[in-house]
């Protein structure tokens, strides 16, 4: 499996020849400037709420690429009314796809879309494909549901938010780590506003005294997972 950061929130997993865009917000982020979303192929877009900072380049990416969009029921109708028409609606439990398993999750946070409109719940997702299981936690905070996850899953990877403010900090995502029992986490959402600004070194070290990894590619970097 092959994990791409395109910076916040926005990464691809790549698996079985299948490709998951998550939370596509590039275009708008000057961080991100170097990537070409004209570029991007995706099968599907993983959506975890309707912030501006995760739905941004939905409707583009979605049209170009056709790939199915997976969201909350809002989410999903809001992208309906922007022309979006490859959807399936989802709302928190398991579901079977072609590509393998997908549970959508409870997070702790907010949702609206662009517009204004009500956007349902957040949510995270955990993705089992490619013989990986995965945990994208979405924007959150810290929360106890986190520990079920435990009792349902072997993650290999979590990709959790560290930035703080909004979410996680980086203390709270090495919390996270015991409850949902991985050790193996890709930060993302920090560093894109002033309010979510980290010290990479520091956070990193935080993991590294508790023998855990977290990770931190740089944007437009591609590892294999």
């Amino acid at each position: 499996m092959k994990f791409t950061y395109y910076g916040q929130s926005c990464f691809l997993l790549e698996a079985d020849g299948k490709k998951f865009l998550f939370d596509p917000f590039i275009s708008p982020n000057p961080l991100a400037s170097s990537i070409d979303i004209k570029a991007i192929e995706a099968d599907y877009i993983l959506v975890s709420h309707g912030h501006g900072d995760h739905v941004a380049d939905l409707e583009t990416i979605a049209k170009q690429t056709g790939a199915l969009v997976i969201a909350m029921p809002e989410v999903a109708d809001w992208a309906g009314k922007q022309g979006v028409e490859n959807i399936h609606p989802m709302n928190y439990g398991p579901a079977t796809f072609d590509f393998g398993k997908l549970r959508m999750v409870w997070a702790t946070h907010s949702s609206s879309m662009p517009d204004g409109s009500y956007g349902g719940n957040p949510a995270g997702f955990v993705l089992e494909t490619g013989g990986k299981v995965i945990y994208y936690a979405g924007d959150t905070s810290l929360n106890l549901d986190m520990k079920i996850l435990a009792d349902l899953y072997k993650l290999d990877y979590a990709i959790l938010p560290i930035g703080g403010n909004y979410t996680m900090d980086a203390d709270d995502a090495l919390i996270a780590t015991r409850y949902i029992a991985c050790d193996k986490v890709i930060g993302v959402h920090y560093n894109t506003f002033p309010a979510i600004k980290i010290d990479k070194e520091d956070a990193q070290a935080k993991f590294s005294r508790e023998n855990k990894v977290l990770l931190l590619p740089a944007i437009g970097e591609t590892i294999d997972l």
